[in-house]
């Protein structure tokens, strides 16, 4: 299943954000306007480009922007920097000046490939001395445009460089990412996912997660077995033979291990999801100092996606609560939805634990851990938290044991 990557558009006010964005996506999305400081909270547009796919623009306001409420719209702005996988920068009269380079630095610090864009060069062209010096010294391509081209060969040819601009930068920057079931699934091969009715669930739906692995099992020629956990046992005695792996949802872990012979690979969906993306080694290390948390540690729990919490919500009840019987501790809780701020300093917390990621992209996931990574906070995730709470890590990871180190 293919997630839209983010496009942030940046720089400061009236240098012609909205304009280069409407002309990008060929609606009038974003409001333009001549009075500085119209865009307010950023804007944002979902468009396909051939080559990406699904992107999502997104119009910020003037980094520049002045006063008490300005200052609150570039914090936004600041905001959106950890949710895109590319930054076009926008700079006006050859003046690259200490609002530019300073986001220029924080899209390098946070390893995010960015465009410098020239704008309302139809005003005052691009120096091409300083766009070289900028090319050079932030490695990245830089264009010079201008949303006031009236000839129509001419605007199409300028928003078709800056398109192939994009889908290089974003295809030389996709991280290495690879199937849930890269290396794992042959053809024929019989794989049960075990997917409990989840309450978290959109009604009539399975979570993503589950959907992703249905689809890639398919891709890889093997054969998916869906079934709940009820049926399992019925199925394995018939069927024991053929089946190559099973996946569960990791609430039903313990459920699922006592009923699955040990001569039969184990895992969970979200381990899956973990080995997928970015930082599976950071929680191979992070996951078993969940026995060394101390009296009075603090936990953070990071959701990637909002929703209406349950009796039964997996990160707000049932991890703390085995987290609380595994150690014996009096621990201290801090959740985060979506990608709303972190409430105390990173270094406040003994551990982070982060839920699939399912619904955000590899890139957000990365820069969302980032900070613990970088302070030595310990990070684990959702199932692997659960495994290790109910006793059944080392099977779980053991599918996996070619690629530790």
């Amino acid at each position: 299943m293919s997630k839209a990557r983010f496009i942030g558009v940046f720089g400061k006010r009236n240098s012609g954000k909205s304009s280069l964005i409407n002309r990008l996506s060929g609606q009038d999305v974003a409001i333009v306007s001549d009075t500085p400081g119209t865009t307010t909270d950023p804007v944002k547009k979902r468009m396909e480009i051939f080559g990406v796919g699904p992107v999502v623009l997104v119009d910020t306001a003037g980094i520049d922007d002045e006063g008490a409420l300005g200052t609150q719209r570039v914090a936004k702005t600041r905001q959106v920097i950890a949710q895109i996988d590319l930054a076009i920068l926008i700079y006006t009269n050859n003046d690259f000046g200490k609002y530019e380079r300073e986001l220029a630095n924080r899209f390098a610090e946070e390893e995010i490939p960015f465009i410098l864009v020239h704008n309302q060069s139809d005003i005052i062209p691009a120096d091409t001395a300083v766009a070289g010096e900028l090319a050079v010294k932030y490695a990245c391509d830089v264009m010079e445009f201008s949303c006031a081209i009236i000839d129509e060969d001419e605007q199409k040819s300028a928003v078709e460089q800056l398109t192939a601009f994009i889908v290089k930068a974003l295809s030389a920057s996709l991280p290495g990412q690879r199937g849930m079931f890269e290396g794992l699934v042959q053809d024929g091969d019989e794989i049960i996912l075990v997917t409990p009715i989840d309450s978290e669930a959109p009604e009539g739906r399975l979570i993503l997660p589950q959907v992703n692995a249905i689809r890639e099992v398919l891709d890889r020629g093997g054969v998916a077995i869906v079934l709940q956990p009820d049926r399992l046992q019925t199925y394995l005695k018939t069927n024991k033979s053929k089946i190559k792996m099973v996946v569960t949802d990791s609430q039903a872990f313990d459920f699922v291990s006592k009923a699955v012979p040990d001569e039969i690979p184990l895992t969970g969906f979200s381990i899956l999801l973990a080995r997928s993306k970015a930082n599976f080694a950071n929680y191979l290390k992070g996951t078993p100092q969940i026995d060394k948390l101390k009296d009075g540690d603090r936990i953070l729990i990071l959701e990637s996606c909002s929703h209406h919490s349950s009796c039964d919500d997996i990160g707000r009840i049932k991890i703390p609560k085995l987290l609380q019987k595994r150690t014996g501790k009096a621990l201290m809780w801090d959740v985060v939805p979506g990608l709303d701020e972190i409430p105390l300093p990173i270094e406040s917390y003994s551990l982070v634990v982060q839920c699939g990621g399912c619904m955000i992209t590899q890139r957000q996931l990365a820069a969302r851990l980032r900070p613990a990574v970088k302070s030595g906070v310990h990070v684990t995730n959702y199932g692997m938290t659960l495994a290790w709470c109910m006793g059944i890590y080392e099977r779980a990871i053991l599918p996996f044991k070619d690629e530790i180190l």
